[in-house]
């Protein structure tokens, strides 16, 4: 008799490199002009005044806006975006200089979760007051006040939110996250932000982990190390408010319908603690404890900073900057002003603890 239950086999290595190709191959010919611009820009003016990651991303967002990649070459941006990105993350985490960590002393964990808590607050409110829907009110702040599209993503099923909602919500927020990466670095001189103080600032305000390496770039490598951290400690956040949320929010239904049925309590910790965190925190003990040798350090700092250029690249070439007119204004309206609520009160912790 045949055997009906027999598992699939999984495909091999090979065979799961061609679909990805294309998409790499895009990504790699971005990421080739941006290093091209970047190193024009330093014989010409003598230092490069827009990073090879921030160029990527704009190159990437002007392709995007004459063209749109087909299936072809989705797997491959796809691919560039999380996986690559995942992995220069944790190979950044052999880039902490423990000195770094001391430094920023440990009420910032504390004062991260606290800001994370005031600020889902402020954007829920402001998003009320702004007549946005209970749920998609949840979904800007959480987006907004811990870490973006993953956030959201977290987020929808456990509240019970629809897929226009969510759509709504991912769209504004990818736009907008890149522009606060080009923007947040303007903020250096006219605050009069420190290196230390911007890696915070940065960290507590920008949405997602690869938009935290190009926003803190162009300021120097203490703006890189600090701000990483503090992004993916707001990150480790998502666990206890999407366990939070599933506890306080009771399902509804449409007229007529029966309420939805309670999501699970405790959802997979894969989505709660991503394995690139927990190889970052991995590297950066063995790092503190003096177990990385100097050459292994300067070939991760390599390999991150090459895989980083290429994520911006495929970053860029997801970002349809017709999205902002699917939005809606009110959406748009509670993302602006949750931002800036979100940058007023790291400011604050800032200057709270004394940071400099």
């Amino acid at each position: 008799m045949p055997r009906l239950c027999q598992p699939s086999p999984r495909p091999s290595l090979p065979a799961l490199l061609p679909p990805l190709l294309p998409g790499v191959l895009l990504c790699s010919g971005v990421s080739g002009a941006a290093l091209a611009l970047q190193s024009l820009e330093e014989r010409v003016f003598g230092q490069a005044w827009l990073e090879a990651l921030v160029l990527a991303i704009l190159i990437g967002v002007a392709v995007r806006s004459v063209w749109t990649p087909g299936r072809r070459w989705k797997a491959g941006t796809d691919f560039s975006a999380r996986t690559l990105l995942e992995v220069a993350v944790m190979l950044l985490g052999a880039s902490i200089d423990p000195a770094t960590i001391l430094a920023a002393g440990p009420g910032l964990v504390a004062g991260i979760a606290g800001v994370v808590a005031l600020a889902l607050a402020v954007s829920y409110g402001i998003g009320r007051l702004l007549g946005l829907p209970p749920r998609m009110a949840v979904l800007v702040a959480c987006g907004n006040s811990i870490c973006g599209n993953s956030a959201i993503a977290a987020t929808a099923p456990v509240i019970g939110a629809d897929g226009d909602d969510v759509a709504a919500a991912i769209a504004f927020t990818a736009v907008l996250g890149v522009l606060v990466v080009l923007l947040l670095p303007l903020l250096v001189p006219l605050l009069g932000l420190s290196a230390m103080q911007y890696g915070v600032f940065a960290g507590l305000t920008v949405y997602a982990v690869p938009q935290i390496l190009a926003a803190t770039a162009p300021v120097g490598a203490l703006s890189v190390q600090v701000g990483t951290l503090v992004k993916l400690l707001r990150v480790l956040m998502l666990g206890p408010v999407v366990v939070a949320l599933a506890l306080l929010v009771k399902p509804e239904g449409h007229a007529g319908e029966r309420p939805k049925a309670r999501p699970p309590l405790r959802p997979p910790l894969r989505r709660l603690v991503p394995w690139f965190i927990l190889g970052f925190l991995a590297l950066a003990g063995l790092r503190t404890a003096g177990l990385i040798p100097d050459a292994a350090l300067a070939a991760c700092r390599n390999a991150a900073g090459v895989l980083t250029v290429l994520s911006m690249a495929a970053l860029g070439l997801g970002v349809d900057v017709r999205m902002l007119s699917r939005a809606g204004l009110r959406v748009m309206g509670a993302a602006v002003l949750s931002l800036a609520a979100l940058g007023a009160i790291g400011l604050g912790l800032i200057r709270l603890l004394g940071i400099h």
